[in-house]
């Protein structure tokens, strides 16, 4: 079946859809996207992934396109138009088309872009014996809270991860792991707590690291937020990453070293498992 896109008010074939070259997200990254799961045709935390759209866009004085309603009407219409069972949504805003100048144009219509991925997340065979991580320095800019479309820094940093072998990046600065490539990090202590950063602008506030955290507190899982080193990631029992697209998938190896036993452990396995069943409790 040809996958469908939408693009700016119109649902077109994949490979007719278009944009002018003139589009500030081509020429400047001036944008902001978002990412949510589907799971069973629904859409999965969407109300949290078109809030942080919403609050993305604000932090760069771009106007919202349509209203999350209509966003999430189209979303649907694309999941049933592309006969999604599981996978992602993709939705992009920048700026709009302008003659190119740095300075925001004016009178110019912000763009959207949607479209569709099938993916295996609940069956992922990576979620199943876990990933490989290698460590980078963090070389992004210093407003990572906003999920900007301008994601140079990530694409080197995972491509350097998958030439050693390794399904994901973990970036340091100062001395601290801030996040994935496209995940957030955590850890388990030996005394079973899970840690992962606090949110500020060094980190993308994630929808399912907010999610999972709510369900792990409601269990008595004892949940800390602050920075921790890579050598407490080494010495850790357990860790793993979250994302919209991965939902939890544990972390064995760090740098070629083993985790713990260098497989997914316990407490990942059981929190994977619940914020599975919240996601299809939850999907519409």
């Amino acid at each position: 079946m040809t996958r469908t896109a939408y693009v700016n008010g119109d649902f077109l074939p994949l490979d007719e859809a278009r944009i002018s070259i003139l589009d500030r997200g081509f020429l400047f990254a001036d944008g902001i996207y978002e990412v949510s799961a589907v799971l069973d045709g629904k859409l999965i935390d969407n109300e949290s992934h078109l809030m942080r759209l919403e609050r993305s866009v604000g932090e760069i004085a771009l106007a919202m396109p349509e209203t999350r309603e209509r966003i999430e009407e189209i979303q649907k219409e694309l999941i049933v138009r592309n006969g999604l069972v599981e996978g992602v949504v993709y939705i992009q805003v920048t700026r709009g088309a302008a003659d190119r100048d740095f300075v925001f144009p004016k009178g110019v219509k912000p763009s959207l872009v949607m479209f569709t991925q099938e993916k295996n997340i609940v069956a992922s065979p990576a979620a199943q014996r876990g990933i490989a991580v290698k460590t980078l320095a963090d070389i992004r800019w210093a407003r990572r809270d906003i999920k900007s479309v301008a994601l140079l820094a990530q694409v080197l940093a995972k491509q350097a991860a998958a030439e050693a072998g390794c399904q994901e990046a973990w970036m340091i600065e100062d001395g601290k792991i801030t996040e994935g490539g496209s995940s957030t990090v955590f850890i388990v202590t030996k005394d079973d707590v899970v840690v992962t950063r606090p949110n500020s602008n060094a980190i993308l506030p994630g929808c399912t690291r907010k999610a999972l955290m709510a369900l792990a507190e409601e269990r008595q899982i004892r949940v800390e937020e602050r920075a921790f080193s890579l050598d407490e990631a080494l010495a850790a029992k357990e860790a793993f990453i979250t994302s919209a697209s991965a939902f939890l998938q544990p972390v064995v190896t760090i740098d070629g070293v083993a985790v713990a036993d260098g497989k997914p452990g316990p407490l990942a396995t059981r929190l994977r498992e619940i914020y599975i069943d919240f996601a299809r409790a939850t999907a519409r």
